[in-house]
């Protein structure tokens, strides 16, 4: 693992935005910090924007869309984006359209009925009805399941033809070819009208599991905060630099690594 203190000056000093996981990563213990927030609010006054891309749902997504200080939050693996409007509404978008949604959520309603027969344990999200495009399972927020179960979940979603990954507290279930990346390329074009691909070098991202794996391997500039030692030999693609502070602390970290040179101070 390299250290974030690894990260160049030069290379930071190129960053024009943050894209960020939430649980675990913004968030500690469910929550987010004061650092942690804070961090975002210095981003902000730097004029950098933030998308925090999440496994989480919309309707648990909303509040936080309205009061944390990002530019949007993208939910559900890339399919639902919301966003504070000019007159502080809360706005959404949908990667997919309201004929496709519905046919999808019969199909995952079918799906997670298959899972909880197969494996009784097992439980839904708690979160589960604010989901509009996929389903969760959980295996680290208020239930815990050993990797084994883990592993049978993954495999029963995709055997119900969904994609599948695992975050640090939910295995999530979906339809379609989005995720977190197809998620940050539609945010960025759609709030900033430019194509993130183009620019890969002035993003950094943030992340905690194994499903921030593509986007650890997809960014030149990755980071995960400390607590990523838990998925380390899981990872298909690592990030390239971590934090020495888990959680909202992490990304406390990272805030004032990108910010440094912008102050004068190489860090």
């Amino acid at each position: 693992m390299n250290p974030l203190t690894l990260w160049p000056a030069e290379a930071r000093a190129r960053i024009r935005g943050v894209l960020t996981d939430i649980d675990d990563t913004l968030t500690t213990e469910g929550a987010i910090t004061p650092d942690a927030l804070q961090a975002l609010q210095r981003l902000r006054a730097a004029g950098l924007p933030v998308f925090a891309i999440t496994g989480r749902p919309a309707g648990w997504s909303e509040a936080f869309a309205l009061a944390w200080p990002v530019d949007a939050i993208v939910a559900e693996n890339g399919a639902v984006a919301l966003w504070r409007g000019a007159s502080g509404e809360l706005r959404r978008d949908y990667l997919q359209d309201a004929a496709t949604r519905a046919t999808n959520f019969a199909r995952l309603q079918a799906a997670a009925r298959h899972v909880l027969a197969e494996l009784p344990h097992t439980h839904l999200a708690t979160d589960s009805p604010g989901r509009e495009t996929d389903i969760a399972i959980d295996h680290s927020e208020f239930a815990h399941l050993g990797e084994a179960d883990i592993a049978r979940v993954v495999q029963l979603m995709t055997s119900e033809g969904l994609n599948a990954t695992v975050s640090s507290i939910h295995i999530n279930g979906w339809i379609g070819e989005h995720d977190k990346l197809a998620g940050a390329r539609w945010i960025v074009q759609s709030h900033l009208g430019r194509a993130l691909d183009d620019e890969l070098d002035h993003w950094v991202y943030v992340g905690d599991s194994t499903n921030d794996a593509r986007m650890f391997g997809h960014f030149p500039h990755s980071v995960g905060v400390a607590n990523v030692a838990r998925f380390w030999q899981a990872l298909a693609h690592k990030p390239r630099y971590v934090t020495q502070g888990e959680r909202g602390a992490g990304f406390a970290e990272v805030a004032d690594a990108v910010l440094a040179p912008r102050s004068g101070d190489a860090g």
